[in-house]
């Protein structure tokens, strides 16, 4: 598999000042500037993980591959699949940061890139807030979820061309599909809403605090929140989501499995998305409403979870005591 990880996001925005609030006062992200009507954020030793340029554009995906050979190698196939493919410019490469690009677009007309050589800040990371900071290096940046008009459509593309594994899918609600390329449980997913575009984009955290503390920092700004706490049944994250100043979400993460790509298996789920929580508060009533359902009934059929630390467990009451035994 040629592409490793998420590297970065591009934004286009016409509202930098409110990118910058959100970016560093909640989210936690370092400013860095790179004049020229843009903003630019870091989240590790990288100089920089998102870029928000100042002008309204559809949000840009960029892939990170080992080295040159990789890159050739990418673009070749998607050339020979018949995918037009750009090469970046020098200008635009020094605007990404990194040493070499390309950019293409997926058949649902969503902008792609992939590089090489991502620059290293010459100074430490210095967080926007106080926060243990942010799960990068070899898992990437986090994960990108889209929209889409048609998920089945779009496998061959991801799945064939790309060469994402995927992980795991659902087609209850609504066609979930998620895929890996190293141990993080989803770097790439498709909602199949019947739209197009960025659904969000997930960033996760050192510790759990930094979450709740995000979160309650996000219950005090009237409509910045989008999903309430909540927990996954496939990736187990624990997270929340936030609504930004592009109209999309940002989740919010910690405590997220790694599986083991060598082993995994792919296979369907059937417990919804959430194991708990995660109100839809962008949702109107009825949505809500049977988000709620779904989880409900995975609690009462005892969907949870695995401890990550197990060990021995007593809780003094007798019936608790046989039901933990039997498992």
């Amino acid at each position: 598999m040629s592409i490793q990880s998420l590297g970065y996001m591009v934004i286009g925005s016409d509202r930098l000042a409110d990118w910058d609030e959100f970016a560093t006062r909640l989210l936690g992200m370092q400013a860095v500037d790179r004049g020229g009507g843009m903003r630019a954020f870091r989240m590790d030793d990288r100089s920089q993980r998102l870029l928000v340029s100042g002008r309204a554009a559809p949000a840009t995906v960029g892939w990170e591959v080992a080295d040159a050979a990789a890159l050739e190698a990418l673009a070749a196939r998607l050339e020979a699949a018949g995918t037009a493919v750009r090469r970046g410019s020098r200008a635009l490469a020094a605007e990404r940061q990194v040493m070499d690009l390309i950019a293409f677009e997926d058949p649902q007309g969503t902008r792609l890139e992939a590089f090489h050589g991502a620059v290293r800040a010459d100074s430490p990371f210095v967080p926007g807030r106080a926060i243990a900071g942010f799960r990068t290096g070899p898992l990437g940046m986090g994960h990108a979820v889209l929209h889409v008009a048609d998920a089945d459509a779009l496998i061959p593309f991801y799945r064939d061309l790309l060469g994402f594994s995927v992980t795991d899918w659902s087609r209850h609600p609504y066609p979930l599909y998620f895929f890996h390329m190293n141990g993080r449980h989803h770097s790439f997913a498709m909602v199949g809403s019947g739209r197009s575009g960025l659904h969000h984009f997930m960033v996760e955290l050192g510790a759990l605090d930094d979450v709740g503390q995000g979160h309650d920092i996000a219950r005090t700004e009237e409509g910045r929140l989008a999903f309430g706490l909540g927990r996954h049944t496939n990736d187990h994250m624990t997270s929340f989501y936030a609504n930004t100043p592009s109209g999309f979400f940002v989740e919010y993460g910690w405590g997220a499995r790694v599986i083991d790509p060598a082993t995994w298996q792919p296979h369907e789920t059937f417990d919804g998305p959430t194991l708990w929580g995660h109100e839809r508060f962008h949702m109107p009533e009825e949505g809500r409403a049977r988000m709620r359902h779904i989880a409900m009934d995975a609690a009462r059929r005892g969907v949870r979870a695995p401890d990550p630390n197990p060990g021995p467990f007593t809780s003094g009451c007798a019936w608790a005591d046989a039901v933990v035994a039997q498992e």
